[in-house]
């Protein structure tokens, strides 16, 4: 049996792969050794698998993930043996799970839009060239963090005008204390703020939230896409819920950097599994 798993810094999506039996799909939260250490990762995972997947009988786990960079790997690895102890056990980048999932084993253009941003040019094994996101700190422009910071910005800043500030409000039911506090001093501000990118999907309608997406994706294509040699020969292919959800405004911003929309795809299991049963 084979289990994989794809996990941003939120939420990770795990799918088991049965030949002789029922495949079976499963959420925990997500991963990110940057933000939680080894003993959590266990702890976390042992509460929440299923009680139909039993570890033991688990003969390889491929685990792609947000910041599973190679000083990071090895965190993540020996986690993931802790917990499948007689499995062969594989972690890499997210990105690279992406770009398996988007483009198989032909060569492409791939991105990430979820919580974090990344990008790469992939030759069909593995990623080739990547511009560094800066994490959401300094950069991820266009992803689910970078949308919702700004939302966060022009709430605290008296920038959001009526009757969306009111509506803001309402659905962050939070003084600018307490934002504030959630952002500096708590844990894993970069889901809290990522949250907020929901409340402009539900409202986009609205051209002002509509303006603050474009202009998220907007940045993400001067700053990132763009800057890869000839980026305009390739297709835009991308994976994540931000993608998935601002599709049409995605394609509005593709075709203005002049380049030709691929696959956007919300989730990599489907690719990931004929990739690894190949």
């Amino acid at each position: 049996m084979i289990l994989i798993a794809d996990s941003g810094s939120t939420n990770a999506a795990w799918y088991l792969v049965n030949p002789g039996g029922e495949s079976i799909r499963f959420e925990t939260e997500g991963y990110n050794p940057y933000y939680v250490n080894q003993d959590y990762i266990v702890q976390s995972l042992k509460k929440n698998l299923p009680g139909n997947i039993h570890p033991t009988r688990i003969r390889a786990v491929h685990f792609y993930g947000a910041g599973c960079m190679l000083d990071k790997t090895p965190v993540m690895e020996s986690a993931l043996q802790t917990v499948f102890p007689g499995a062969k056990v594989h972690a890499a980048i997210d990105l690279l799970g992406a770009a398996r999932a988007l483009l198989g084993r032909e060569p492409g253009f791939a991105a990430i839009l979820g919580t974090g941003t990344n990008t790469c040019i992939y030759d069909g094994d593995k990623i080739v060239h990547n511009i560094d996101s800066l994490g959401y700190m300094l950069g991820d422009e266009g992803s689910g963090t970078y949308i919702g910071k700004k939302l966060l910005q022009e709430y605290l800043r008296d920038f959001m005008p009526e009757p969306v500030s009111g509506k803001f409000r309402e659905y962050a039911g939070l003084t600018a204390d307490e934002i504030m506090d959630r952002v500096y001093n708590q844990s894993l501000s970069n889901r809290f703020c990522a949250g907020f990118a929901e409340f402009a999907g539900e409202h986009i309608h609205i051209p002002y939230l509509y303006g603050i997406v474009k202009s998220a994706f907007t940045d993400f294509f001067s700053n990132l896409v763009s800057q890869y040699p000839e980026y305009q020969q390739y297709a835009f292919n991308c994976l994540g819920s931000v993608g998935y959800h601002f599709k049409d405004i995605l394609e509005e911003v593709s075709h203005e950097f002049k380049m030709p929309l691929g696959k956007i795809i919300q989730s990599p299991m489907q690719g990931l599994a004929l990739y690894h049963s190949g």
